[in-house]
């Protein structure tokens, strides 16, 4: 008997130590120890209010995910160029960018038409479409032909004016103009239509620029124009709302997936949570934004936007966006 209870003890101790070891690998496969950390590149400045929704992402990442998780925020275009660091995202570095559709165009030629004039009229619409089954679609082929996962696509900065030093009432005001806008073809050809020369350079450039008299004045929304000081080189609003400036962050799928896949799952829920959070701070700000911008001396000029659509129209024509514009529409359900 005292053999057979020594053996039955022998045989418990068994099962107990390969059942903690079980145990202990598999939550190793969720919970290796290991610290993965991201850097997020912005070309916004450090007191953009988007940059302030990195920071509180990057402090949920690390709170949630018991520290293994870290979120680095380089605003200010620290780490280069977007394109630059998209690059590096597909290569596989630990890099997140803030983009936005107009660039991703530049890899799925449809997703372009995010960035077109006048798409969508408010934040709302522009959710519309990337919860709609067109953009999935888009998402789907910038994963598997390019490599790029998208973590969230509802980042708003509100929409886009002209800022010039004279009044712009309606298209024809703008010929001759030099404006700045970014260089992907949508925004060009956009900028083009409506009577502007479109001038490609970065954001942090057009200050100087328009100090220097090499451009005639830019297009942004007030979240970037009032933080980078632009009411010292123009002196004029025009609002147009011709862009409604929705972003997204993506990072590549090569270091995505070495993201253990609870890791995985925080960090496109975290980044989809704090963006509607942050979105609906920013669209709250822009009459507050705007009292500041006058308060230094900037006027406010109220063009015929109508006008405007009118003339955005001849973009879509020369991109070919105009069926896809139609679906869009349908989907939103214009």
């Amino acid at each position: 008997m005292k053999k057979l209870s020594l053996v039955l003890l022998f045989l418990i101790a068994c099962m107990v130590a390969v059942g903690c070891s079980k145990s202990e690998t598999s939550g190793s496969k969720e919970k290796d120890g290991k610290v993965y950390t991201v850097k997020m590149s912005t070309q916004q400045a450090e007191t953009s209010p988007i940059v302030k929704g990195f920071y509180e992402l990057a402090d949920r990442l690390e709170e949630k995910s018991d520290g293994r998780l870290k979120m680095e925020v380089y605003p200010s275009a620290q780490l280069g160029s977007d394109d630059d660091v998209i690059e590096q995202a597909e290569q596989g570095v630990n890099v997140a960018v803030l983009t936005d559709g107009s660039r991703m165009g530049l890899y799925v030629k449809d997703m372009g038409v995010i960035g077109a004039p006048y798409l969508a009229d408010n934040y709302e619409d522009v959710l519309k479409i990337t919860q709609g089954d067109t953009f999935k679609t888009w998402e789907k082929a910038l994963a598997e032909e390019h490599g790029i996962r998208v973590l969230s696509f509802n980042w708003y900065d509100g929409p886009r004016h002209f800022l010039t030093n004279e009044p712009i009432e309606k298209p024809e005001d703008l010929k001759g103009l030099r404006i700045r806008t970014p260089g992907s073809p949508v925004w060009q050809e956009s900028i083009k239509a409506m009577g502007a020369t479109p001038i490609a350079m970065p954001w942090g450039e057009a200050y100087s620029a328009v100090q220097q008299g090499a451009i005639d004045g830019a297009e942004a929304q007030h979240t970037s124009t009032y933080p980078s000081r632009m009411y010292e080189v123009v002196k004029y609003v025009n609002k147009t709302s011709h862009f409604q400036l929705i972003n997204g962050i993506i990072v590549g799928e090569k270091w995505f997936s070495t993201l253990p896949e609870d890791l995985q799952t925080l960090l496109l829920e975290e980044t989809k949570a704090v963006a509607e959070i942050n979105a609906k701070e920013i669209a709250s700000m822009q009459a507050d934004l705007e009292e500041k911008l006058v308060a230094e001396g900037m006027e406010i000029v109220e063009p015929d936007v109508e006008a405007f659509k009118k003339a955005a129209d001849k973009a879509y024509d020369v991109l070919g966006l105009t069926k896809l514009k139609d679906q869009i529409h349908e989907e939103m359900g214009r």
